[in-house]
């Protein structure tokens, strides 16, 4: 008698969650303030049949199982459609972050060996810049029409994307492939040496969006404008979450300014939205200035880089928005911990909620994870002991693409490279990057911590922390801010008698910079690493 599971075995691929998506919700919107302009307003069905017209197209070019294609575009309709016609016939979509130099494009596009290019209009004028460098892309599609195809580009390696898609039939017969097969691929930002490749399999993809529909609470009735970019970690995950629940999807285009963003959210209704802290800024900023939030925004989602209690504090007292932080990173697919109150929470005073809604957040199902010393040994979940952040899960990286070092531990788990703690509830909080962390007198500095605590003074718009070399104390903290007014920066005593009762007096930084604008990284963090080569003669102490 046979004792394993009588279940039937059928994989788990991208392409069913659109296809459900196009069966059950097919009249559910997708709109799109499009790259041209108009808004563009499909639906799941429709655009079901357009990503089989896309599949037939891309089967023409010759694209096989197992090729990488990459896509240049921002949040859009056609983009959502190559993710799932890429992976659909088994091939793999990579997304290239057009804010790269045309170097670093050049690099990932040639390491990943990318056949096609797919780009949105914008981005027409860098191939010129980069078409030398990589020689095996064969063809470059731009995503418009006829009647907006950029006139810089005639040659005829250029394809007009409506062009090549409309002679197909709009259904196509999917292939079956294992579910562990690679879907989509995302590079690493590269902050030391080059990005590495993290290739997502259709199981990974498809997990991780149950995982996601239910942090995130999608459902027919949550309207979601995802800011976080396609070409960032898949955006969170969300263009195959949203299917799955049969959830509405507003994306913004290329137009990601605080006053594009709030009339596109009041003028679509949206309920929830994605991004970065810097993003979410310039939204901010725009709600001040206009008094109010758009009319059915409910809740955003944090994530990228940790926000500053004033962002969680200006949002939910100012305006009623509701925070919800989350970490994760490229290897993580990207969802590792969502903070969500507990009941519990719930009935604490103000600030302490606020505290709790200022950790990462909780350990979600799937996700493993554990903090180890520097000898290894796993530290308690006791909220206090720090050390390294490790994560397991089946969405979590095994290896990196084309990788050749051995990137788990022993007993397979993935190092993160961050400084954190986890408590008996299972919150995470993180409190540095292993590479940022201040080592100061032996004693740790959270520069996270202190740049959060730094930005809540008023007279400070966006701040950083690096470690300066200090001759007796090894390393001191040295503060660099953006102020809110520049003709008028604070002093770093104004801002150490600040920040005198809200860290411990050896926190508090040694020196400051003034400067007009923080260096930001294609995702929107703080470039630290250029911070410090700037700043690498500043010394302390002598």
């Amino acid at each position: 008698m046979r004792i394993d599971g009588l279940m039937m075995d059928r994989p788990l691929m991208v392409i069913s969650l659109m296809e459900f998506a196009a069966a059950y919700h097919g009249d559910c919107p997708i709109i799109t303030r499009s790259v041209e302009g108009p808004v563009h307003r499909t639906n799941y069905a429709q655009t079901y049949r357009r990503i089989q017209k896309l599949a037939h197209a891309l089967v023409a070019l010759g694209v096989k199982p197992g090729d990488r294609v990459a896509t240049v575009a921002w949040n859009t309709w056609r983009h959502m459609e190559l993710y799932y016609a890429i992976a659909g016939i088994g091939a793999i979509c990579h997304t290239v972050n057009p804010r790269l130099s045309p170097e670093q494009m050049a690099y990932v596009i040639n390491h990943a060996e990318d056949r096609f290019i797919f780009l949105d209009s914008t981005f027409a004028g860098f191939v010129p810049g980069i078409k030398n460098m990589v020689k095996g892309v064969e063809g470059f599609v731009v995503m418009t029409d006829a009647a907006n195809m950029p006139s810089a580009v005639s040659d005829e390696n250029f394809l007009v994307y409506e062009d090549l898609i409309a002679p197909y039939p709009d259904s196509f017969d999917w292939p079956e492939f294992n579910e562990n097969t690679a879907a989509s691929l995302c590079y690493t930002s590269g902050t030391t040496g080059n990005p590495k490749g993290v290739l997502y399999s259709h199981r990974a993809l498809v997990l991780h969006s149950y995982c996601l529909v239910a942090e995130f609470k999608f459902g027919p009735e949550v309207v979601s404008l995802p800011v976080v970019p396609m070409f960032h970690v898949n955006a969170w995950g969300i263009p195959y979450a949203a299917p799955m629940a049969g959830a509405p999807i507003v994306f913004p285009g290329r137009a990601l300014d605080g006053e594009s963003l709030f009339d596109l959210m009041e003028e679509e209704g949206v309920t929830c939205s994605q991004g970065v802290p810097t993003v979410w800024m310039g939204l901010i900023a725009h709600m001040r200035k206009v008094g109010r939030k758009p009319k059915k925004l409910e809740s955003v989602v944090i994530g990228g880089a940790a926000p500053p209690e004033s962002m969680v504090v200006a949002f939910e007292e100012e305006f009623g928005i509701e925070v919800n932080q989350g970490w994760g990173m490229t290897e993580t697919a990207p969802l590792g911990v969502f903070n969500t109150l507990r009941p519990k929470h719930k009935a604490l005073p103000k600030k302490q909620q606020i505290d709790q809604k200022l950790k990462a957040g909780h350990v979600v199902y799937g996700v493993e994870l554990r903090i180890t010393a520097e000898d290894g040994r796993v530290l308690p979940n006791d909220g206090k002991s720090c050390g390294h952040l490790q994560v397991r899960g089946p969405w979590v990286v095994s290896s990196y693409f084309k990788g050749e070092e051995d990137l788990l531990t022993a007993d397979g788990w993935f190092d993160t490279g961050d400084i954190g703690n986890l408590d008996a509830d299972g919150y995470l909080q993180i409190t540095d990057r292993a590479k940022d962390v201040i080592k100061s007198g032996g004693e740790w500095i959270s520069s996270v911590d202190l740049e959060n605590e730094a930005m809540s003074f008023p007279a400070i718009a966006h701040a950083a922390v690096i470690g300066i070399p200090h001759a007796k104390w090894q390393e001191r903290p040295l503060l660099v801010c953006v102020p809110a007014d520049q003709n008028n920066p604070p002093t770093l005593e104004e801002v150490n008698a600040f920040l005198e009762p809200r860290v411990p007096k050896f926190w508090l930084p040694e020196a400051m910079e003034i400067v007009d604008s923080l260096p930001l990284g294609a995702t929107g963090k703080v470039q630290k690493s250029v911070l410090r080569e700037r700043f690498k003669t500043y010394t302390l102490g002598e």
